[in-house]
């Protein structure tokens, strides 16, 4: 009896038991990147440059941080062998692996019915860790998504489902690793249903999403710790206060739409580079250790500059620039950063960048708003947690899941009516634009239901 008749079950039967199933699977696979990424940064940053990274509190983390770097010069040629080796990797045995990873997801489940070749998620899990670990600016979602996605096209082929079930699975398969890594259980599960569309959701996932997350959660939290990436925030929420995450929500998608033009503006600058592919993501790293040199804060995923700005220790950045300019300029050098590590075929995702991004537009403007009134905004901590969510919420058109993950990686379900207006003035700030391509508007427009 292939597939044990599992077409044959009623639909929540059928997808708890495949829910449960893509759980496992996710959260086996975020641990495998997640220890995969810490070894590359191991030999890369700790061994090759002797560099000391911050990490966030929920993994290890501390707010007494203090930067240090034995070979700091070395850092544009160590960025430049991470991206060579992705490059090698992914161009010469899996293409479809080359950049943000989560795209590539949405395009398999809209226009090839779920079907990703299985090589795709070993290429994957080095190409990004390679990039990554080895001071590229990029984050852990879309090769997590990618990845977990992959092996939900495996489970769905060797179960024998149908096309239609093999979509779900993929989908499912990209809430969950997301929610796995991200310690964000719920919004994993919501924006595998949100982030397939601008403008829709696709209902039918949410239930098997629900059920895989918070296995893939229970999977990596037992044992990695179960507590939020960047802590616990635990001051009270000031509804007086709700104008002011409205202007930052429309800097928030002013600087979104920057962040998505500039990115494929330098992507498509890359398409038409007539060098050899596999060089290209060479050149970016490059490029990118050439900014860390002035800024080390664009490297890598960047959450430990989060929790440290978060918490105002702003002594611990290594710029000697003031702190003013310091979160004016660091959103910009990220933004070319990663335009150019991953906008150059480098393996990594986009979502960490833009939390980085929002965190330190919503800092900046926190810093404004502290100075101009220092009654409503007694501290910049909670701009810095909204303005992660409005940024990328309205970036990714995934406003709901976007604020539901932001406040499950902070703790900061308080903030939740802040963090609800100004990703709403985000998503209309940032139109029709997303970092998602392979977006559609809506099911309808969908090939995937072409004829429903």
């Amino acid at each position: 009896m292939r597939a044990l008749r599992l077409w044959s079950l009623p639909y929540f039967e059928k997808w708890l038991l495949l829910g449960v199933i893509l759980g496992i699977v996710a959260g086996l696979s975020a641990l495998a990147f997640y220890f995969a990424l810490r070894g590359a940064e191991y030999l890369f940053l700790e061994r090759l440059a002797g560099l000391s990274m911050p990490r966030p509190l929920g993994e290890g983390g501390t707010l007494e941080y203090q930067f240090s770097a034995d070979r700091y010069y070395l850092i544009p040629l160590i960025t430049a062998a991470g991206g060579a080796i992705a490059g090698l990797l992914v161009y010469y045995l899996a293409p479809e692996a080359e950049g943000h990873g989560t795209d590539a997801a949405i395009a398999a489940y809209h226009y090839r019915q779920g079907r990703i070749r299985w090589r795709v998620a070993p290429i994957k899990l080095l190409a990004s860790a390679v990039t990554i670990g080895s001071g590229g600016s990029a984050g852990r979602e879309g090769p997590i998504a990618q990845l977990s996605a992959s092996l939900g096209s495996m489970v769905a082929d060797l179960l024998g489902l149908s096309p239609e079930d093999r979509r779900i699975a993929v989908a499912v398969g990209i809430g969950a690793g997301i929610g796995a890594i991200f310690k964000a259980p719920l919004g994993g599960a919501l924006l595998a249903a949100e982030i397939l569309y601008r403008r829709d959701m696709e209902v039918e996932v949410i239930y098997p999403a629900l059920v895989a997350s918070a296995v893939g959660y229970s999977i990596f939290g037992s044992v990695v710790g179960f507590a939020p990436i960047f802590g616990n925030y635990t001051e009270a929420f000031n509804p007086a206060a709700l104008p002011l995450y409205a202007v930052l929500g429309a800097a928030a998608g002013l600087v979104g739409l920057l962040y998505i033009r500039a990115f494929y503006g330098i992507h498509n600058a890359f398409k038409r580079l007539r060098v050899p592919p596999y060089l290209k993501p060479a050149l970016g790293g490059l490029l990118t250790g050439a900014i860390a040199l002035l800024a080390p804060e664009v490297m890598g995923v960047g959450y430990g500059w989060i929790s440290l700005l978060e918490y105002g220790r702003l002594d611990s950045f290594p710029s000697a620039l003031p702190a003013v300019y310091l979160l004016a300029l660091l959103p910009f050098l990220k933004i070319v950063a990663t335009g150019l590590t991953v906008g150059s075929g480098g393996s990594g995702g986009v979502f960490a960048p833009g939390l980085f991004i929002g965190a330190f537009v919503g800092g900046g403007l926190g810093l404004l708003f502290h100075l101009a009134f220092p009654q409503l905004a007694p501290s910049i901590a909670p701009f810095v947690i909204v303005g992660m969510a409005a940024l990328f919420g309205g970036a990714a058109k995934a406003p709901l899941s976007v604020t539901v993950m932001v406040v499950e990686m902070t703790g900061s379900f308080q903030l939740l009516p802040a963090a609800v207006i100004a990703v709403a003035v985000s998503y209309i700030v940032t139109g029709n634009d997303s970092i998602y391509r392979s977006q559609v508007p809506t099911r309808r427009d969908s090939p995937a239901h072409a004829g429903g």
